[in-house]
């Protein structure tokens, strides 16, 4: 009888386990299989490896949270010395309703993906030894604990050889199309009692169609598994109704998991889902926001987009179009307080119609769900080409080689005659024009709130943000005494005009730098080819303008031809060149990453301090910090002491998932500049707008690796 009683506990145990030195293995519910996405590795390679379950119907394994109930499937990898296996990375889960149960997890079929890093040390011609064991629980009525032992070789083929895959690549780009992705949009919690609201921002018009929206929490307890999860379109948000579970969170406490929405396209269903980590809400639950509160916080956006707009006329391309209409005042003190204040006021209309097109610009692409943020503009090579054309074009007028009299520029000689009024308007259409590449301090905060804010409001903080960089301008023209601390006229100020032309030509020759960027280098030659033809059309028609009327008729037509052909030509050049994305410096020097959120993920679970720089070509000020600060050696040693990954992300062309980590941050464009401290789970300092090394060395020398976010400059 003892020996019957053996050999049954044998047999059912045989029955719940299946084992196989083989890459595939079997129990009655569930048949796995081991992936690799390559078929021969290579040193110093990352690889993908999937243990791919096919479930029975009505059977199903579970998620990193289970639900009410359940286990999550676990891997035990043994891999070679040296080789480093990353957690399991989740796909896009389901909900499963048994009576007042609710689990998550999957069925029929789901691949769970882990990525390894090949050591460096491994040699060409050995083979790659992979084994895995598989603990999973599968449910129906009854659940079931199994257990599968899976394995693998691969060959270890030299690092110039070609990669190489087969049909398990096919089942590893399936199931990467299954993972979670970050965000597109910022996402709050808002807590009362025990009602969560999750409020995503700025996604009504992407979600407005959607099925179903499921917030699936990363830790049991969190959320009420079995409690309805209604939607609701609130303005521009969309609004998740949830439960807390029995594990509340803390105070300032962030509430993270995967949100899943399901579309029916006609043809199919599709979900996708999105990785959140909704902190709490500044602005209160919808029920305490009072209207007092609103027209405060968005009085204090107004304010900061005013002082940010007064700041931008310091920055060096703003700066000289401020002088010229100095200049313009001085040369025409004879003209009376009335006209004085009208040039101020057309000036003023110029920016504010600049900033309000703008606006209404961002809101019909956000409309469309287009990512923007501010600068965008100079995301396109076509329009970095015309900025350049009109800045070498301004250059031109004010050394004197044409006039335009009261033209689109509004600069030269004549650009505040008591006729030029049209002159003063486009002058300041020309310095908005100038100004949204550059970001000032206290610009970031108000322009990350306007753009997750309802068309009024984000017209409203524009139009503060104009009206900031037309104030000084508007003073100078409004109060008759500040014109009288200004220098008399004299010939000094032809010479500081013929001056000024000299930062223009600097910020076109930026510019086709940019455009290098963008385009690559052929997209010189058109650019530098166009401006000598702008260079022959100005010439023509200022030589021409004394001749009889035929002859200056002649010669406005010759050079209204050559400046078609040249913006034409160059319009052809650049948007038929691909876009590239290059780096300024070589490999042995360059002491950063380029930026993915994979590589910032697969950091962030290591525990390494990350400073995160994030630019562009076309930011001013970006530049700048790099110059004077990032690029310093004090900083870059700095770095290297600390053991700090700099990770860079490029974002002069468009880019969706810097443009996710923006938002993420309440940010619109760049320079951001975020650090995270050593340690799992600490949280990020956002360092400011401006940089010294000092400040760097600073922040990376004392930031603790705490829970409690620091910031010097305020995040929204």
């Amino acid at each position: 009888m003892k020996h019957w009683a053996i050999l049954c506990l044998s047999l059912l145990c045989f029955s719940l386990t299946a084992r196989a030195a083989s890459d595939r293995a079997a129990t009655e519910q569930v048949s796995a299989q081991l992936l690799s996405s390559v078929t021969a590795v290579h040193p110093g390679e990352k690889i993908w490896l999937g243990v791919q379950q096919k479930i029975i119907p009505h059977w199903h394994t579970y998620w990193i949270n289970p639900g009410d109930s359940g286990l999550p499937t676990k891997i035990s990898w043994q891999l070679p010395t040296g080789a480093k296996a990353s957690n399991i990375q989740w796909p896009n889960p389901t909900r499963f309703n048994l009576g007042t149960i609710t689990n998550y997890g999957y069925s029929d079929e789901v691949t769970l993906l882990t990525s390894v890093d090949i050591p460096a040390t491994v040699k060409p011609g050995e083979n790659f030894s992979i084994a895995a064991q598989v603990d999973w629980l599968v449910c129906e009525e009854i659940c079931i604990p199994q257990k599968v032992d899976l394995a693998l070789t691969l060959p270890i083929a030299a690092a110039s050889s070609a990669a190489s895959s087969d049909s398990h690549n096919v089942a590893i780009e399936r199931a990467l199309a299954q993972l979670p992705q970050p965000s597109l949009w910022p996402v709050r919690t808002e807590r009362r009692d025990n009602h969560l609201t999750l409020r995503i921002s700025g996604a009504e018009k992407q979600l407005s169609r959607a099925e179903d929206i499921t917030f699936f929490a990363n830790e049991w307890g969190r959320v009420e598994h079995t409690a309805e999860q209604p939607h609701r379109i609130d303005n521009d948000d969309v609004i998740v109704e949830l439960t807390a579970g029995e594990k509340k969170l803390a105070d300032n406490e962030s509430l993270s998991g995967v949100l899943v929405i399901s579309e029916n396209t006609g043809d199919q269903k599709t979900r996708t889902g999105f990785i959140v980590g909704a902190a709490p809400s500044t602005a209160g639950t919808a029920a305490e926001l009072s209207s007092a509160a609103s027209a405060f916080e968005l009085l204090s956006a107004a304010l900061f987009a005013l002082l940010g707009g007064i700041v931008l006329n310091l920055m060096p391309c703003v700066f000289p179009v401020l002088s010229i209409k100095a200049l313009s005042l001085l040369k025409h003190s004879n003209h009376s307080p009335a006209q004085n204040r009208l040039h101020g006021l057309s000036y003023t209309g110029g920016v504010l119609a600049s900033f309000v097109f703008l606006a209404v610009l961002l809101i019909v692409l956000k409309a469309g769900g287009t990512q923007i943020g501010w600068g965008f503009q100079y995301q396109s090579p076509v329009f970095v080409l015309l900025v350049a054309y009109l800045m070498f074009a301004v250059g031109l007028s004010l050394s004197g080689v044409f006039e335009f009299g009261t033209s689109v520029t509004g600069v030269g000689s004549a650009l505040a005659e008591k006729s030029g009024y049209a002159g003063s308007f486009f002058t300041g259409v020309l310095a908005a024009i100038v100004a949204t590449p550059c970001t000032a301090p206290f610009m970031g905060a108000a322009i990350g709130y306007a753009l997750a804010k309802p068309p009024l409001q984000l017209i409203t903080v524009f139009l503060s943000l104009g009206f900031g960089l037309a104030l000084p301008y508007l003073l100078l023209t409004l109060w008759p005494p500040l014109q009288r601390r200004l220098p008399r006229p004299g010939q000094w100020m032809e010479w500081l005009k013929q001056a000024l032309a000299f930062p223009m030509y600097a910020a076109a020759v930026w510019l086709v730098w940019v455009l290098a960027q963008q385009a690559g280098p052929n997209a010189i030659v058109f650019a530098l080819g166009g401006m000598v033809v702008i260079a022959f059309s100005a010439w023509i028609y200022q030589n021409t303008r004394a001749a009889k009327t035929a002859v200056q008729r002649f010669g406005a037509a010759i050079a209204l031809v050559a400046i078609v052909l040249a913006i034409s030509g160059g319009y052809s050049g650049v948007a038929n060149t691909s876009t590239l994305q290059t780096e300024s410096v070589s490999s042995a020097d360059k002491n950063w990453e380029s930026y993915s959120a994979q590589r910032l993920k697969s950091l962030r679970e290591s525990g390494k301090p990350i400073f995160i720089n994030f630019t562009a070509a076309w930011c001013i000020s970006c530049l700048v910090n790099d110059r004077v600060a990032l690029s310093q050696r004090s900083v870059i040693d700095g770095f290297s002491q600390h053991g700090v990954t700099y990770l860079k992300g490029d974002w002069t062309n468009q880019d969706r998932e810097i443009s996710t980590k923006l938002a993420e941050f309440g940010r619109s464009g760049v320079p951001l500049y975020i650090y995270f401290p050593q340690g799992i789970g600490s949280e990020p300092i956002v360092l400011p707008q401006i940089l010294t090394p000092e400040i760097v060395l600073s922040a990376i020398a004392s930031a603790p690796a705490t829970t409690a976010a620091v910031t010097f400059l305020q995040k929204p």
